[in-house]
C-alpha cells in the first residue's frame, strides 16, 4: 500500500512525519522487550540466583524499575515529543555537551550492540532447529593481560546469518516508517501468542511439579545472595530492555500526549506480567537445574511436554519474536544518529532523509554496517553485558534532566505528569545508579572500556562544534 506523504517543496528542509498510531507505539514497546531475552535470560537469571525466589524478586524488581522509569520517560516523552528521545532531553536538561554524550554511546555502541546481540540470540534459536549453524569454522586463541586468561574467539556461520538477518530489517525500515510500524503489529502479536502458548500449554499438557521450584529459598543470607540477585537483576533488565524506544521516536507518534503514557506504562505492565508466567512454567516443566544448564530454555520446555517437531515449530516463533524485536530496535535507533547529525554534531551522512520513503536511510545504514560489526565480532552475552551498562547510565540521567527541567522550566507544557513524583523518579535513579555500580564490580574490564569509549566521543564533540562553529 502506498503511503500518503505530504508533498514536498524543491529545498525545503524534510522532515519526519507522524506515521505511528497508538496501536504502533505499543508494539514498538511491547516488540522491542520482548524478544530473545524472555527464551533465554530465565537460565542466565537461575545460574546467578541461584534459587526460584531469587529469580521471581529480579523479575519483580525488574518490572518495578522499568514501570518507574517507563512512567518518569511518558512525561519526558509527551513534553518534549522529539526525535532522539534521552539525547533531546539531556540537551534541554543539562545542555548540547550531555545529549552528545548520550548520542554518541547510544550510536557507536550502544543500539549498535543491542540490535547484534538480538540477531545473535535469533540464530541461537536457529541452532536448536540447524544445530549445523553454531558450528565453528575457527577459533582464535588470545592472551588479553586485563582479562588475566585466555579469551578464545570463536566464529560460526551463525554470525554471517546474523548479519542477513540486520541486512533484511535495516532495507525493510528504509522503505518507510508506516511500513515498519504495521509489520511491528504483525511481529508482535506473533511473539506475544508464541510466549502465551508455550504458558497455557505447558501448565495443561505437562507432568510437571512443584518440586522443582527447589531449591526455592537461598542457603544463605549474605553478600553472595545480594551479588546473585543483582547479577538476575541485570539479566532480567535486558529481557525488560525496550520500554524506552518509543521515546526515540517521539517526532513520528501520533497524538504524543495521550499515545506516550498510554503505550509505556500499559506494555510494560503487559509485558512483565508475561515474563512472571514464562518463568513459572519453566520451572514447573524443567527441574530448576535443568534450566540453569539449557541454551534454549524455552525450546526445551516445549520439547519436554510436547516432543520434538512441536518444540521446532514453536522454536520458529521465537526467530519471528526475535525478528519482531531486531525490526523494533533497528527503527528506533537511527533516529538518534538522525537527530545528532542535524544538529551538526555528528557524522553528516546520517542526517539525509530520503526523498521518497521520508525515512532517516543515511542513519540506517549507518548503524547496520556498525551492528553487523558486533554481531560478527562478539557472542551474545558478551553484546548484552556491553550494551546494558552504558544504557543505564544515561537512563538515570535522563530523569535526572527531568528533575531539572521541573526546576528550570516550571512552564513548560506537560501534558503529562509523572505519577508518585518525586519518588517514583527518584527511586529509578537510585536503581539505575545501583545497578551501574553492580556492573562495573562484577566486570570491570569491560565496564571501563565501555566507559572510555563514552567519553572518547567528547574529542568529536569539540571536533563538530569548531567546525560548526567556522562555518
Amino acid at each position: 500500500m502506498r503511503e500518503n506523504l505530504p508533498e514536498t517543496q524543491p529545498g525545503r528542509r524534510l522532515d519526519l512525519i507522524r506515521a505511528l498510531g497508538p496501536w504502533a507505539a505499543t508494539a514498538i514497546v511491547a516488540g522491542t522487550m520482548i524478544g530473545t531475552g524472555i527464551f533465554l535470560k530465565p537460565a542466565e537469571m537461575a545460574r546467578e540466583g541461584g534459587s526460584a525466589l531469587v529469580v521471581f524478586a529480579a523479575w519483580v524488581m525488574g518490572g518495578v524499575l522499568s514501570l518507574f522509569g517507563a512512567l518518569s520517560f511518558a512525561e519526558l516523552g509527551a513534553s518534549i515529543p522529539e526525535a532522539g528521545g534521552e539525547y533531546a532531553y539531556l540537551r534541554r536538561g543539562f545542555g548540547p555537551a550531555w545529549g552528545f554524550l548520550f548520542g554518541w554511546m547510544h550510536s557507536i555502541v550502544g543500539r549498535p550492540a543491542s540490535a547484534a546481540s538480538i540477531a545473535a540470540g535469533l540464530l541461537r534459536f536457529w541452532g536448536f532447529l540447524m544445530p549445523a549453524v553454531a558450528a565453528p569454522i575457527f577459533t582464535w586463541h588470545m592472551s588479553l593481560p586485563l582479562l588475566g586468561r585466555p579469551y578464545d574467539f570463536v566464529f560460526t556461520r551463525a554470525q554471517p546469518l546474523a548479519v542477513i538477518a540486520i541486512v533484511l530489517i535495516t532495507f525493510i525500515n528504509y522503505l518507510g516508517v508506516r511500513l515498519g510500524g504495521q509489520v511491528q503489529v504483525v511481529l508482535t502479536i506473533i511473539k506475544i501468542a508464541t510466549v502465551l502458548a508455550v504458558v497455557v500449554f505447558g501448565f495443561a499438557l505437562s507432568r510437571g511439579s512443584g518440586t522443582h521450584f527447589e531449591p526455592l529459598l537461598p542457603a544463605a543470607l549474605g553478600v553472595g545472595t545480594l551479588g546473585g540477585f543483582l547479577a538476575a537483576l541485570a539479566a532480567g533488565l535486558w529481557a525488560y530492555d525496550g520500554w524506552e524506544d518509543l521515546n526515540l521516536v517521539g517526532s513520528e507518534v501520533q497524538d504524543p500526549q495521550r499515545n506516550f503514557p498510554r503505550a509505556l506504562v500499559g506494555g510494560v505492565v503487559l509485558v512483565g506480567g508475561i515474563y512472571l508466567l514464562f518463568s513459572a512454567v519453566c520451572f514447573y516443566v524443567l527441574s530448576f537445574g535443568a534450566v540453569a544448564g539449557s541454551l534454549h530454555v524455552g525450546s526445551d520446555v516445549v520439547e519436554k511436554f510436547a516432543g520434538r517437531t512441536p518444540a521446532q515449530w514453536m522454536t520458529l516463533a521465537m526467530v519471528i519474536s526475535a525478528l519482531g524485536s531486531l525490526n523494533s530496535s533497528i527503527l528506533s535507533g537511527a533516529r538518534v544518529p538522525y537527530a545528532m547529525a542535524r544538529d551538526g554534531i555528528f557524522f553528516r551522512v546520517t542526517a539525509s532523509i530520503h526523498p521518497k520513503f521520508r525515512t532517516p536511510g543515511g542513519a540506517l545504514v549507518f548503524q547496520g554496517v556498525l551492528t553487523s560489526l558486533m554481531v560478527l565480532t562478539g557472542t551474545f552475552e558478551e553484546l548484552t553485558s556491553l550494551f546494558i551498562f552504558g544504557a543505564w547510565i544515561f537512563y538515570g540521567l535522563a530523569v535526572v534532566a527531568m528533575f531539572r527541567m521541573r526546576r528550570t522550566e516550571p512552564d513548560m507544557p506537560r501534558p503529562y505528569r509523572t505519577w508518585g513524583y518525586p519518588w517514583v523518579p527518584g527511586l529509578f535513579v537510585l536503581g539505575a545508579l545501583a545497578l551501574t555500580v553492580s556492573l562495573w564490580l562484577e566486570r570491570p574490564v569491560r565496564s571501563s572500556i565501555g566507559l572510555l569509549v563514552i567519553l572518547l566521543g567528547l574529542f568529536f564533540y569539540r571536533r563538530w562544534k569548531r567546525t560548526a562553529a567556522a562555518a
